[in-house]
């Protein structure tokens, strides 16, 4: 479980998250939603330790992540995944060397026993004998597989997603969100996904969050949203519909 505790936070004299409370369950998968500039990232970042929040907290199952020291952080980041909104994956490396570097920081794991959990993490992901591969070598949806093997190969109990789907064609994404899914299930991980993809929301979305000008402004689950008596997310989700329309009859 992560929890967030009146979250303010500020830039340049500008609040950008305004006094959000807020629970994400383990065991499902928690969605972030809100247009360009709602500060859903920014709420992302701050739940992470990316950003420090002006007043409030963070908390990871019953301990104040807020309130730990750099070292003290350092235990609870080494049962955190993060995906990338572009995988983040090294050019220079390889498939194998890219999913294995978690490993190789933190952990005194025998090469034996990192290459074990590699191939493990590769086979979870359905990439068996993608080993030796370069990025370049690799579609948009492989290299988000690598990154979701990457993210998972520490066992993590927190799995940040930033726009898993960002650029994948339809069919794709909905590979991505079924793996994630089906990874938080399987190890019964809190997940949480910052997304536009309204596939998502409606596919994968057990709880939805709605972020509106810094706002918490909805939440609830992918079954009441299409029922939520809510302006602003109700033109939310008719933008995003006919955004993907338009998008999806341009590729044609």
């Amino acid at each position: 479980m992560i929890r967030a505790e009146h979250l303010l936070k500020t830039f340049d004299g500008r609040t950008v998250l305004n006094d959000i409370s807020v629970e994400f369950k383990t065991g499902c998968t928690n969605l972030i939603i809100g247009r360009s500039g709602s500060g859903k990232t920014v709420l992302l970042k701050t739940l992470v330790g990316l950003h420090e929040p002006d007043s409030g907290s963070v908390w990871y199952d019953e301990t104040n992540y807020t309130q730990l020291g750099f070292m003290e952080r350092k235990v609870i980041r080494k049962d955190i995944g993060m995906i990338f909104q572009g995988g983040a994956l090294l050019d220079s490396s390889t498939v194998e060397e890219n999913i294995k570097l978690p490993l190789d920081l933190f952990t005194e794991q025998s090469e034996e026993e990192k290459m074990e959990r590699v191939n493990f993490c590769l086979k979870r992901v359905r990439l068996e004998n993608a080993n030796h591969l370069y990025p370049a070598e690799l579609s948009g949806g492989m290299i988000k597989r690598v990154a979701i093997a990457r993210a998972i190969v520490m066992n993590p109990k927190y799995l940040f997603c930033d726009e898993p789907n960002s650029g994948l064609d339809p069919q794709t994404s909905i590979v991505i969100d079924n793996l994630i899914q089906e990874i938080t299930k399987e190890y019964n991980i809190t997940t949480i996904i910052n997304t536009h993809d309204m596939n998502s929301v409606m596919e994968i979305g057990e709880k939805i969050v709605y972020i509106y000008e810094g706002y918490k402004w909805w939440e609830g689950s992918s079954e009441e949203i299409l029922h939520a008596d809510n302006r602003e997310l109700n033109d939310f989700v008719f933008a995003s519909a006919m955004a993907k329309r338009a998008k999806q009859n341009a590729e044609r």
